[in-house]
């Protein structure tokens, strides 16, 4: 499909919206009052797509009822699901079990996207956050659990996204694998490799560079991660963040920014995903403060660019 810069699917990711309501109920199982007062906000702040992060709501464990309500709740504020998002339920957890279950939870989750009319379910190899994680200001200042290393359990990341792809074929779904530290999707070149050794059309990349950039370490240059994955993007989660370095004392500093502030140039960034070919949906993100608000401001940001990248009419 092709779009103009107004008609480009951006979605709003629902990350500073909880999953369980004030009076304690699991937002999931209470229903469409529970899901009125986050959408409605998400369309006040001039939304039309919303991209459905498991943490606010698990689509995947709603019925065909609950789906139906909910996909009649977003079309009663004018709004469309452009990707249904799975969150730290890795496919190759190290707990077997707990791996199986991750793999039933994403097939529903992609029979949830058909219903929902969305066209993408984005999906990676980040586990939950540890409790080191979750004492810290920032989840990322602290080590989470990282993918064990080798060959079987990469080609076991390979086989069980490849069995997904298929799955999601037959629904009439894409897959993007998400960039994360730590994991198999955790730098450009490991992240090729992935979707290639997947091989499947409807298997893409999500090149979530911020992941990346926000990091207290040595990283990847940011362009040098897109001209590798750019050619394999399905789908892009974008965000952005301030990020320093004292190499007199060899400390780094980062915090959330908004896209047009931070360190990674998304002006340049777009112009290239487009040189490249890229036609799929986006999905703003920001972590702290009024998300909502930023992730807005990030989405005029994105059209104000894509006026001035994509040819004239």
């Amino acid at each position: 499909m092709t779009y103009t810069p107004e008609t480009w699917p951006i979605g709003a990711a629902l990350l500073n919206f909880t999953g369980v309501t004030q009076d304690g109920l699991d937002r999931t199982e209470a229903g469409p009052q529970a899901w009125k007062q986050t959408l409605r906000e998400v369309r006040l702040a001039g939304f039309d797509h919303v991209d459905l992060t498991d943490s606010w709501v698990r689509a995947g464990d709603l019925d065909a009822g609950g789906r139906r309500q909910l996909l009649e709740t977003a079309r009663s504020y004018g709004l469309a699901f452009s990707d249904l998002a799975v969150t730290r339920k890795s496919v190759i957890n190290a707990d077997e079990e707990q791996a199986q279950r991750n793999m039933a939870y994403t097939k529903r989750t992609i029979d949830a996207a058909a219903d929902l009319e969305a066209p993408m379910v984005c999906l990676g190899l980040h586990d939950p956050l540890t409790q080191e994680q979750k004492d810290a200001t920032w989840f990322w200042l602290a080590k989470g659990i990282e993918d064990e290393d080798t060959p079987a359990n990469r080609d076991k990341a390979a086989g069980r996204f490849r069995e997904l792809g298929e799955y999601a074929a037959t629904r009439g779904v894409s897959l993007s694998l998400e960039m994360y530290e730590g994991t198999f999707l955790g730098t450009a070149d490991s992240s090729v490799q992935l979707v290639k050794a997947v091989d499947l059309p409807n298997v893409g990349l999500c090149p979530d560079i911020g992941n990346i950039v926000r990091l207290h370490r040595p990283v990847e240059d940011w362009r040098e991660m897109l001209v590798k994955m750019l050619p394999h993007t399905n789908y892009w989660q974008l965000k952005n963040y301030f990020r320093d370095h004292d190499p007199a004392t060899g400390a780094y500093a980062s915090a959330p920014a908004p896209l047009a502030l931070g360190f990674i140039n998304y002006r340049e960034a777009i112009g290239m995903a487009l040189e490249a070919g890229f036609d799929g949906p986006m999905c703003v993100e920001h972590y702290g403060g009024d998300g909502l608000s930023v992730a807005a401001m990030n989405r005029n940001y994105i059209r104000d660019i894509l006026r001035a990248k994509l040819p004239e009419e």
